[in-house]
């Protein structure tokens, strides 16, 4: 059983495409999928697809790159939350790669998201670019459930995360050439800390780089974390869905 724990299958680059797609994902392992928006419209569209296919969940939110044009409502946003197939706020968090959206304005922003998840006690999908520092900071201080999304920050700040009870989003960026601190990190991080994601349609993992992601591409993540481990696969099919469905609660 597959669960890929983020998604974006809302995307231009699935149009047309998802009915053959998801039969063949299904015939592929992959039971469950969330399927995460990046600001409000995008979330009504995702809970649209998620009340058309039984076995894709959504998480609500908006992104950081979104903040500056999507401005955060409480009201808003607890509506869509409501939702049946809604199962975390995500996809959230802190981007400062891109000059999108200033700084203040995605902190303020995803600070609000935070005690709306807390609230409404549901997990969060955060992503984290280039602001690690920021990020750690905001866990530590609201302590929510959830994934830190494609993590890419040092083991010794994987190790405050899993402290907090959070867990590390695993995808392509594992199967990389360039990937020297993640397979360090996922050798020293307990498995029961991790969650396997694609990021679909982007991150695509190696052999599979270049090509448009789906979710059971996933399998090459879990061949790879099995390498580092030195454990079956099998090993980590089983401990990451267990993971998964105690995030989500599903």
């Amino acid at each position: 059983m597959i669960i890929d724990t983020h998604a974006h299958y809302d995307d231009s680059q699935f149009d047309g495409e998802l009915n053959s797609l998801f039969e063949e994902l299904k015939q592929n392992g992959v039971e469950k999928i969330i399927t995460c928006a990046t600001d409000f419209l995008n979330a009504e569209n995702v809970l649209n697809l998620c009340e058309k296919y039984d076995f894709l969940y959504a998480a609500v939110g908006i992104y950081p790159h979104h903040t500056n044009k999507c401005l955060f409502d409480e009201q808003k946003l607890e509506s869509l939350a409501s939702h049946e197939k809604a199962v975390a706020i995500g996809e959230i968090g802190l981007d400062y790669y891109y000059d999108d959206s200033p700084k203040n304005v995605q902190l303020e922003s995803v600070e609000k998201q935070l005690l709306l998840a807390n609230k409404l006690n549901l997990p969060v999908t955060f992503h984290d670019r280039d602001a690690h520092e920021d990020t750690l900071k905001l866990l530590k201080k609201y302590e929510p459930k959830g994934i830190v999304h494609c993590f890419s920050g040092s083991l010794e700040m994987a190790r405050e995360i899993v402290k907090i009870g959070m867990y590390l989003g695993i995808g392509g960026a594992l199967t990389f050439k360039n990937a020297k601190v993640l397979p360090k990190v996922v050798k020293e991080i307990p498995l029961e800390n991790l969650a396997l994601e694609t990021d679909a349609p982007y991150m695509s993992p190696v052999p599979k780089r270049g090509k448009r992601n789906r979710s059971d591409y996933i399998k090459y993540i879990a061949e790879k974390i099995a390498e580092i481990k030195e454990i079956s696969t099998d090993e980590v099919y089983k401990v990451t869905t267990e993971n998964a469905e105690k995030i989500f609660n599903f």
